[in-house]
């Protein structure tokens, strides 16, 4: 089995939820009402459609008759699918008005698709990270959607239907949660060749909790007190790491990577590839082509040695 299969089979057991079927929010609820409606009612629709076509074949000479007569056929054939179309027709678009509608003073967060992660802004709050969506329960969101390179997707099942996200073009998406709990998204749109490694997790917690993640995300990176955190920080400087990411309150700000600054607190590394711990951390510093291959992140495994690598991923697991 390959490094990747096996770092990632822990990630399996607590990867959240990612059913449609499951839904955290009434957006998604709308939406599985609407599935199981065309599921139940499709299945009916099967199941009359096969005792009419047994009573035509076997039931009495009469009924056939009856069955096979002018009205019966426009009836089954004319009247009644589209007095049931038209009902599910006039459903839907009630929906999908309620889906689309807009709420006062939403929390408005702007996620980027990229090769292959997800950039996350939240602008009125001056915070940046990535791969992750933490939302406050029973605050309409609103996310503003765009890509830079590609068509990206982005589809979080429990909370709303797919999106997609347009290079030069801006979409959003409008939902509320309505309990806490983690929920895994996907990107939904073929962008390459990690796109089934493309995904993300949003999280929804009290306000008060909310409140309290976003203070710690603005608080600016310590310096380490710890000899071991400390080697680790001179390796991400002597390896350059900063030219691409950026740590809050550091000399380092680039923006073709993730923002690392909380690295240490995120669910997952390399947009819910692995799971994040320590040792995930350096694997995929030392070599991310034989876990991600066509990432943009280079391998640093031959550029520093063992200790400042093991150093390396001890500091950032430690910004939390």
């Amino acid at each position: 089995m390959r490094p990747a299969a096996l770092l990632a089979l822990p990630l399996a057991a607590c990867s959240g939820q990612q059913s449609a079927l499951a839904p955290m929010g009434p957006e998604a609820a709308g939406i599985a009402g609407l599935s199981w409606l065309l599921i139940i009612g499709g299945a009916a629709i099967f199941l009359l459609t096969m005792l009419l076509l047994l009573l035509a074949f076997r039931g009495g000479a009469r009924l056939r008759r009856r069955l096979g007569s002018r009205g019966a056929i426009l009836a089954g054939g004319a009247v009644l699918p589209t007095l049931l179309l038209s009902a599910l027709l006039i459903h839907t678009l009630g929906l999908a008005d309620a889906l689309g509608g807009r709420s006062a003073d939403p929390l408005r967060i702007e996620v980027t698709g990229r090769q292959f992660w997800w950039e996350v802004r939240y602008p009125d709050h001056d915070v940046v990270t990535a791969n992750e969506i933490h939302i406050p329960v029973g605050r309409p969101v609103e996310l503003l959607l765009t890509s830079t390179d590609v068509l990206h997707s982005l589809w979080i099942p429990a909370l709303h239907g797919k999106r997609d996200m347009i290079p030069g073009h801006l979409n959003r998406l409008r939902f509320t949660a309505d309990r806490p709990g983690v929920m895994r998204g996907q990107c939904a749109e073929f962008c390459g060749a990690q796109h089934t490694r493309m995904a993300l997790f949003a999280v929804a917690t009290t306000e008060a909790g909310f409140a309290t993640w976003i203070e710690r995300q603005r608080t600016a990176v310590p310096a380490p007190e710890d000899p071991l955190l400390a080697q680790g920080r001179r390796a991400f400087a002597s390896a350059g790491c900063g030219a691409c990411h950026a740590l809050r309150g550091t000399e380092w700000s680039g923006r073709n990577g993730p923002d690392l600054t909380r690295i240490g607190a995120r669910l997952s590394l390399a947009a819910g590839t692995l799971p994040n711990h320590r040792d995930a951390l350096r694997a995929w510093i030392a070599d991310p082509q034989a876990i991600k291959p066509a990432s943009a992140m280079p391998g640093f495994g031959a550029v520093l040695a063992p200790a400042d690598l093991q150093a390396l991923a001890a500091w950032l697991g430690s910004l939390r």
